[in-house]
């Protein structure tokens, strides 16, 4: 695995601000779902990504022997765990997609011309 630098999580952050500016500029709803959907995966997505590096942060921020004890340092760790278990529950967010998914088959089921032959 290459290492990762600041750079590298930017790059990150910045490819979310680019599929944020897309999803403003009204694209397709079944495009738009198809470029989320990874997004919200119920196992890997974001929520749950971002909630296992925030408790991933709180253990070495915890454990790390060059860290401060005292009241201040559990308190931040506290607030990492927290934050990451808020975090974990929008892992049901997969649910509304399905929910969408169903939204838009209905809406082509339902438009002229369409067969369930093709």
């Amino acid at each position: 695995m290459p290492a990762l630098t600041p750079d590298t999580i930017r790059t990150l952050t910045e490819t979310l601000a680019d599929l944020t500016d897309y999803l403003r500029e009204d694209p397709e709803p079944v495009e738009a779902l198809a470029l989320v959907e990874p997004l919200l995966d119920e196992y890997t997505g974001l929520p749950v990504q971002l909630a296992d590096t925030l408790r991933a942060l709180a253990r070495a921020v915890q454990d790390h022997p060059a860290t401060p004890r005292g009241a201040s340092r559990d308190f931040l760790v506290d607030e990492l765990r927290t934050a990451a278990w808020e975090l974990a529950d929008q892992h049901t967010l997969h649910y509304v997609l399905d929910d969408l998914r169903d939204l838009y088959g209905s809406a082509a089921a339902s438009e002229p011309g369409y067969c369930s032959c093709r």
